[in-house]
């Protein structure tokens, strides 16, 4: 493992030099590159160096002890071995997880996009309350979110809602909340009281950027439309709305939110590259064996991964067999401990992995 961080290390120090190159700092995407495959490294290498000094400590440490020290100075020594010895433990089980495979989109924005599924308007109502979630959660952690396309039901849901969250680490975090989510409630269209099931699904695409995900202009088909979505007299005298379709596989983004045709196309652009780079993710992962497929977020529209009860104020989430009560804060955004959950589930399998 050391001879690994040493590498890593290495490999950090190459890029901070590169980056200080002239002819580096005027090639954006090359920069741009560097500069993700550097943060990327930081933690590990931050924590690889606080494992080696703390190592450089106890050595020298357990070196005064053994040249002879007086009775109190010697306890003093005893008690700081222990200190550094619990803190080594601590920090080499921080480079053990810190290894572990990254999903190389982890640090991405990401573009997300829920949809109401069975239960007609009342599902359309879950999915506005999922979005209001999201935006929420997005809040709390100082990221910013952008609405991207929505088509709405009459009684202020969402057939459909795509958005944008931009900030550091959105896809780590949120990657989890992929699948189908399924609410159970008395809805408000309800007059006799009975509790419906509804569902919505919710994708979550890492954003590609140019780099990542190349798309020839002679493979697309792009519309422009006057758009349907409220927005004030503009939107209906001034063609904006796009329609971009991805011929080679079929891919359909409309955009109509902007008042600007440019803008909507580059939004279009952004949804279509995210789309591109998520189908090349699930092919890789259709490549790993079943038995290393990871049980945590695996993506599959199939699967109902979490129930909101709202009759009982619980919230269990089917993957790691978790159910939190107070629904009503869970539903202002805090999802941390949630979350938190999920990830510490999929790390513990990794290491799991690994020992084999």
């Amino acid at each position: 493992m050391m001879g690994q961080l040493e590498k890593l290390e290495k490999r950090y120090r190459e890029i901070d030099e590169t980056m200080a190159r002239p002819e580096v700092s005027t090639d954006l995407p090359r920069l741009q590159a560097l500069a993700r495959e550097r943060a990327s490294l930081e933690d590990v290498v931050k924590t690889y160096r606080q494992y080696r000094a703390a190592s450089r400590s106890l050595e020298e440490t357990r070196q005064m002890l053994d040249d002879g020290l007086d009775e109190e100075m010697a306890a003093l020594a005893r008690q700081e071995i222990d200190t550094l010895e619990a803190k080594l433990d601590k920090l080499n089980e921080a480079l053990r997880t810190a290894l572990l495979p990254r999903d190389p989109h982890d640090e991405k924005d990401i573009i997300m996009e829920i949809r109401a599924g069975t239960g007609g308007n009342e599902a359309a109502l879950f999915a506005a309350d999922l979005f209001r979630m999201y935006s929420r959660y997005a809040q709390r952690q100082g990221w910013k979110t952008d609405v991207m396309n929505m088509n709405e039901s009459g009684i202020g849901g969402f057939k459909e809602i795509i958005f944008e969250i931009k900030g550091k680490g959105a896809f780590s975090r949120l990657k989890y909340e992929r699948g189908v989510h399924r609410v159970q409630r008395v809805p408000i269209t309800e007059a006799s009281g009975r509790i419906h099931t509804s569902t919505a699904t919710v994708a979550v695409l890492p954003k590609a950027e140019e780099v990542d995900i190349h798309v020839n202009p002679d493979d697309l088909k792009v519309d422009i439309f006057h758009s349907g979505s409220a927005g004030g007299q503009n939107v209906n005298k001034v063609a904006t709305a796009v329609r971009m379709t991805h011929l080679p596989t079929g891919i359909v983004v409309v955009c109509q939110d902007e008042r600007s045709q440019l803008q909507n196309r580059t939004k279009a652009m952004a949804v279509l590259r995210a789309r591109l780079l998520d189908m090349e993710r699930q092919k890789q992962e259709e490549r790993i064996t079943s038995d290393r497929r990871s049980q945590v977020g695996t993506g599959e529209r199939a699967e109902k991964i979490r129930t909101y009860n709202y009759p009982q104020d619980r919230v269990s989430d089917h993957r790691v067999n978790i159910t939190l009560h107070n629904l009503p804060r869970f539903m202002e955004g805090e999802l941390d401990d949630l979350i938190d959950e999920l990830a510490t589930t999929e790390q513990s399998r990794q290491l799991e992995e690994q020992a084999v």
